[in-house]
């Protein structure tokens, strides 16, 4: 037991009113008080208002005015891997396209040929290193993916991977098996190796565990992906399905009728197929960082959430298409691109990617809540949406914990 932690005079962002996740109009309500004061006590929230009673042992932090706001949650990284693409992002400079490197056998493939060479160790200490570095820009909770093993022994080992890391973090992660995440040319036949094999060996070891794919041209095809999802949700696995990065090919549909968790990517998504995610109960993810680094191009946010849309946002941090560890400049690429406020770009990384992974008892400031919270630098949250570049952030805290501060 450690002792309590009171923070006074901060203007708290309580994300506590509405339903979880928050759709359309209820994205831009993030509850604050003003002049506000919160109790932490055994990793969790006691008391939150403008009136508390402080314990005579509780350390006292006078935010001064700062903003105090749940921590971020990011819902899509493909953070663990091994090797860079360095070399590659030469190439794309002298006018080489992503697909064009994916086709030739670079992108995911030289990523691939990397996680294979390393041992799961080696995986989950550099996984590790990126945790921590995300950490300090304020995220406690994120999901990550496997992806770049491409066979069963592979695919096992990055999961792996990142449980043993998950131990040593003080954070919390959601893993996700992403095994559709595109197609070794060198094995005949490899999605059906991918269904009979792959996926019932990640069941017995992982039940439960939600499945994954990349619907593109290059990758998975929209019946090929539906084929996966089919045996996979037999098996009782949730789903989330990468769509319409470059091409809207029919998946989102398809994501839709087999109750798919969110629908992540939607550059490529045309208005009226936004309209019929967001009137579903499958959720949209938009990662705006991608769009930054691969080809100026992003989804159309406003129109989302303006139908009645639930948004998250992510880094979608990864070796080749978004290779940023932060939440702040993901908020700052959203505002700037997806034609969304601060406020809601706020609820979109904290809530409601907490939604999406299942951790209810996070992502609202709210008595009985884990304690996983932010100070930011600022006064005022649109700081986020507008300054760029650097730390927003002034202390972190982690199930009850000051974990990393200024």
């Amino acid at each position: 037991m450690t002792n309590p932690i009171a923070i006074i005079n901060a203007r708290i962002l309580t994300l506590a009113h509405g339903s979880s996740p928050r759709h359309g109009n209820q994205m831009n309500d993030l509850a604050p008080i003003d002049n506000g004061s919160f109790l932490i006590e055994n990793g969790k929230i006691r008391q939150v208002g403008q009136s508390i009673d402080v314990p005579s042992s509780a350390s006292i932090i006078n935010a001064q005015g700062k903003v105090v706001m749940p921590a971020f949650v990011d819902c899509h990284t493909h953070a663990c891997w091994a090797g860079d693409r360095l070399d590659e992002w030469e190439q794309k400079q002298r006018g080489a396209t992503y697909l064009e490197i994916l086709k030739a056998g670079g992108g995911i493939m030289s990523t691939v040929r990397a996680v294979r060479n390393a041992s799961v160790e080696e995986l989950a200490e550099s996984l590790l290193q990126r945790l921590n570095w995300m950490l300090t820009e304020g995220t406690t909770t994120c999901e990550v993916k496997s992806g770049y093993g491409l066979s069963t022994a592979d695919e096992l080992k990055m999961l792996d991977a990142i449980i043993l890391a998950s131990k040593s973090w003080v954070g919390r992660i959601s893993p996700t098996a992403c095994i559709g995440h595109a197609k070794d040319s060198a094995v005949a036949d490899f999605v059906k190796q991918t269904i009979d094999e792959t996926l019932p060996a990640v069941h017995d070891k992982y039940p439960g565990i939600t499945i994954d794919a990349y619907t593109e041209d290059g990758a998975w095809s929209v019946d090929e992906t539906i084929q996966l999802f089919a045996a996979a949700k037999a098996l009782g696995h949730p789903l989330r399905i990468h769509a319409d990065q470059f091409n809207a090919l029919g998946m989102l549909e398809a994501a839709i009728e087999l109750g798919a968790l969110s629908v992540d990517h939607l550059e490529a998504t045309q208005s009226e197929s936004l309209t019929r995610l967001a009137k579903s109960n499958t959720m949209g993810v938009m990662l705006p960082c991608s769009g930054f680094h691969v080809d100026g191009r992003y989804g159309d946010g406003r129109a989302f959430i303006d139908a009645g849309g639930s948004l998250a946002i992510a880094t979608n941090v990864n070796p080749g298409s978004a290779p940023c560890l932060s939440m702040p400049m993901s908020i700052a690429f959203a505002v700037r691109n997806l034609g969304i406020t601060a406020a809601e770009a706020i609820t979109a990384s904290t809530i409601n990617g907490a939604h999406l992974l299942g951790f209810n008892n996070t992502g609202t400031i709210e008595a009985g809540k884990r304690a996983d919270l932010i100070m930011l630098r600022h006064t005022d949250e649109r700081q986020l949406g507008y300054t760029f570049g650097g730390n927003h952030i002034d202390t972190v805290i982690c199930n009850g914990q000051v974990v990393a501060y200024a």
